[in-house]
């Protein structure tokens, strides 16, 4: 029977960072892939925060498949013909350890596994993991067909639908509101239309968030990166919402695209790709715990993910909680005590390198960020306040103030309600 000190399920990028650290400390690694190749199964928006990746690969700038530095952030409200976009521009954006850039999870899945592999782990693609292999409660290792390969711990890493989470007894059925639905479309441009319609020089790149029409005015929102020579344009909404609401989002996403500042944008594109995924709405809410007796979970698996509305991370959280997970490994194999006890000082590494505090920080943000009038009042309100200070008729101006307490009593909201959801976003945001 084979064995090893640690198998990794799924080599995305928590997955290969735990593999990455526990080959370098001269652990026996299994990192097994169910793809093909790494990331050809794996769906992500598109950017990626690098302060994980400088200490993980110091390196990583020389051969890391970067395709843009993001140097614009862009947040917009939309409504079904309108759009206000808040800007913000910074070559700092893209420099130092908090640089972020935009990736394809194909290429940069099998770059990261790539040096998994360089430091010395062994990797398995086109292999599917039945079951952890339990024996008195504990985790001895994976089935995958036949066989049976043991390890002294395994690390899931396998998403959010990772069903290993609910076999080590941390996590029960999902219900739909832990989750939400992705979708993300891969349009080709040539670089010089994206960087003249961007407003982005060589080399650098744009990220929006937009709410409002994008998610059809339900909890979610539109995403727009730009690559080399595509763009990752896809939004995120509540599978609780999409079911009450009997909507179909490839069908929103169609008219996200048909929306006339995006169809200007992507006048001439040609979609290269299609992709879904479920994405955890939760954050630490979603496991018990990320450990369990011979078990971890990394990244989607254990819900380490922060949708705060003008952000969202993953793949740094990701990569951050599987060089967390290594180093519990290390620890408790110089103590020789893997159980849920040797194991527990997983929650303090995580801590220590600001994962859980992260996710503390944003803890709320799933409760406020589930509030309706964000996706629907908020951006017609917005949008019909600008459009009316810009518009000139020659019917008589109002003052600024007088014209944003018309459209307020005109769509009858509640003053209170606009300052508990501008005091409750300063809060949980």
């Amino acid at each position: 029977m084979e064995r090893y000190d640690a198998i990794v399920i799924g080599a995305g990028p928590a997955g290969s960072a735990a593999a990455i650290a526990l080959a370098r400390e001269k652990l026996s690694v299994l990192l097994v892939e169910r793809g093909k190749t790494p990331g050809l199964k794996n769906v992500f928006g598109g950017r990626i925060y690098s302060y994980p990746l400088t200490k993980l690969v110091p390196d990583w700038r020389d051969d890391c498949p970067v395709e843009r530095f993001v140097t614009k952030d862009c947040f917009a409200f939309m409504t079904q013909d309108q759009s206000l976009l808040v800007q913000f521009e910074s070559p700092r954006l893209a420099s130092g350890k908090a640089a972020s850039f935009t990736a394809l999870r194909s290429k940069f899945d099998s770059w990261l596994a790539q040096k998994a592999e360089g430091a010395g782990a062994t990797l398995i693609t086109e292999i599917r993991v039945d079951d952890l292999w339990m024996e008195g409660g504990r985790t001895k290792g994976i089935v995958a067909g036949s066989d049976r390969i043991g390890a002294d711990v395994v690390i899931a890493a396998d998403g959010v639908v990772s069903k290993f989470t609910q076999r080590a007894g941390l996590r029960g059925e999902m219900p739909p509101q832990m989750v939400s639905v992705g979708v993300k479309e891969t349009i080709g441009l040539p670089p010089e239309t994206i960087q003249d319609r961007f407003g982005v020089a060589e080399n650098e790149g744009a990220a929006y968030v937009l709410a409002g029409q994008p998610s059809g005015f339900l909890h979610g929102g539109g995403f727009i990166y730009t690559n080399k020579d595509t763009v990752s344009l896809g939004l995120v909404v509540s599978s609780e919402e999409v079911s009450a609401n009997k909507v179909e989002v490839h069908a929103l996403q169609e008219k996200f695209k048909r929306h006339p500042t995006i169809a200007r944008i992507l006048r001439g594109g040609k979609v290269i790709e299609y992709s879904s995924h479920m994405i955890p709405e939760l954050g630490v809410g979603t496991l018990r715990r990320p450990y369990a007796d011979n078990f971890l979970a990394a990244g989607d698996a254990a819900g380490f993910l922060i949708n705060n509305g003008y952000t969202f991370r993953g793949v740094d959280l990701a990569i951050a909680s599987g060089m967390a997970a290594a180093e519990t490994v290390k620890l408790a194999a110089s103590r020789g005590d893997f159980s849920e006890v040797g194991l527990g000082a997983y929650s303090q590494i995580l801590r220590r390198e600001k994962v859980l505090t992260d996710l503390a920080t944003f803890r709320k943000g799933s409760q406020y960020m589930a509030n309706p009038r964000l996706y629907s009042l908020y951006p017609r309100l917005l949008c019909d306040i600008i459009e009316r200070i810009y518009t000139m008729d020659g019917g008589g101006k109002k003052k600024a103030i007088e014209t944003v307490l018309d459209e307020i009593k005109a769509k009858d909201v509640s003053l209170l309600a606009m300052l508990r959801d501008l005091m409750g976003g300063a809060l949980t945001m």
